[in-house]
């Protein structure tokens, strides 16, 4: 007997089942995008290898480490996406979509990074993101920070807590890199391997250790916060101050960095704490330089990507969500049911969207298939007999409530059932 094929290691289905609360937290997102006028962008899950390696730097730990690259047939790089934002701006700079009026777009879909897979973590993912290009203000800033503020009240995700911190300009961050890496050089005999390699690497990262011996280490590191000029300080206090305008709650985290190099200025993250290690369900800021990394002229952008995973784990220890509920289930036996039956089913969802509808398949008494009509958690079965199909007819069985059948007119059937569905 044949081994059966497994799925690989860190990718997994999404089986029916769980499919319900994706379908929630995808329909959410759309309808708050819209709502600010955001529009849908779709890229390829392939590109050149380079898209990531200039946007998100070669010293980190998803270039060096966790990109699925490959060489195709012509000796080309190519990079399955561990991101989504660099992606976006090759678009936008390659269908000439910048360096007019303010651009708003989102996307969806699955991301690849090897890592080692655990609670949270996958090796493919999914993320929902948005991207503000043209406006370098803090009010983008803290529109951005809105919209995902009406999204997790959109969802009733009351826990999720708002961190922000600033990480300044691009010479402001290169003098504090060197300041904390002194640092941490003088420390290096307390620090294990790996935070020593960063040390060297990216330094920056060691910011995000979770290591508590590290942690404490950093209790006494400079401060990014202290290295701002007057512009930068100026930003992140405005931005802070539409924030307490519009009533959004937010924790200043002065350690806070994010894990691409292309970052700058306003950073955050919204972080729960249900889900053990694996905190943070979105992530994002503001990436002024991102677009002459490029190729282009230089254009401010800021946006945020959230884990679907992680948001859909939260909404499923929520246990208010039920299935979508089946309406009808269509019993048919005798001479002439298998032509009735189908055609009553075409009519019917065609005229009734809403209708979900259950059509018996491979035959069987009545008794069986309404054993397959209760299993299939039905509230109605429309039954067509010999007796009913000669006559012209339809009988309504109520599967869930002690109501009497009824019998209709076959024209009668498709606005009881419109009603049936309004009243439920």
């Amino acid at each position: 007997m044949t081994t059966p094929i497994r799925s690989i290691r860190g990718m997994h289905d999404i089986l029916p089942e769980d499919v319900c609360h994706w379908q929630v937290l995808e329909k959410a997102a759309e309808q708050v995008f819209a709502s600010s006028n955001y529009a849908q962008i779709r890229v390829p899950l392939l590109e050149k290898t380079e898209v990531f390696t200039r946007a998100i730097g070669s010293a980190t730990d998803v270039v060096s480490k966790e990109m699925y690259s490959f060489a195709d047939r012509n000796g080309e790089s190519l990079s399955l996406r561990p991101e989504g934002t660099a992606g976006v701006v090759r678009a936008v700079l390659q269908n000439g979509l910048l360096y007019g009026p303010v651009r708003r777009l989102w996307y969806s879909g699955p991301m690849f990074r090897y890592e080692r897979p655990q609670k949270g973590r996958s090796r493919q993912f999914h993320q929902i993101g948005a991207e503000l290009f043209g406006a370098p203000g803090p009010d983008a800033d803290a529109e951005v920070l809105a919209l995902g503020t009406r999204l997790w009240s959109r969802l009733g995700l009351t826990d999720l807590r708002l961190e922000i911190n600033s990480l300044g300009t691009a010479a402001e961050r290169r003098a504090y890199r060197e300041l904390l890496q002194s640092f941490l050089r003088a420390h290096q005999a307390e620090l294990d391997d790996e935070t020593n390699e960063r040390v060297e690497r990216n330094p920056l990262r060691v910011l995000d250790s979770k290591n508590p011996q590290v942690i404490a280490l950093l209790e006494t590191a400079p401060l990014l916060t202290d290295q701002l000029g007057a512009a930068s300080r100026d930003h992140y206090q405005n931005v802070k101050r539409y924030l307490d305008l519009l009533g959004i709650g937010y924790f200043e985290n002065p350690r806070l960095v994010r894990g691409l190099d292309y970052y700058c200025h306003t950073v955050f993250e919204w972080i729960t704490d249900e889900l053990g290690a694996q905190g943070t369900v979105c992530a994002g800021g503001r990436y002024d330089s991102l677009v002459e990394l490029q190729g282009g002229k230089p254009w401010p952008g800021i946006g945020f990507a959230m884990g679907k995973e992680r948001l859909v784990e939260l909404l499923r220890q929520k246990d208010d969500m039920a299935p979508p509920v089946v309406h009808a289930y269509l019993v048919a036996a005798g001479a002439g049911s298998t032509e009735s039956a189908l055609k009553l089913a075409y009519d019917l969802r065609a005229g009734s969207p809403g209708l979900r509808l259950v059509n018996n398949l491979n035959g069987g008494s009545f008794k069986t298939q309404f054993k397959r009509a209760d299993r299939s958690g039905a509230s109605l079965a429309l039954v067509l007999g010999e007796e009913e199909i000669s006559n012209g007819q339809v009988a309504v069985k109520f599967l869930r409530s002690d109501e009497a059948q009824l019998t209709l007119d076959r024209d009668e059937v498709l606005d009881w059932i419109r009603t049936y569905i309004d009243s439920i």
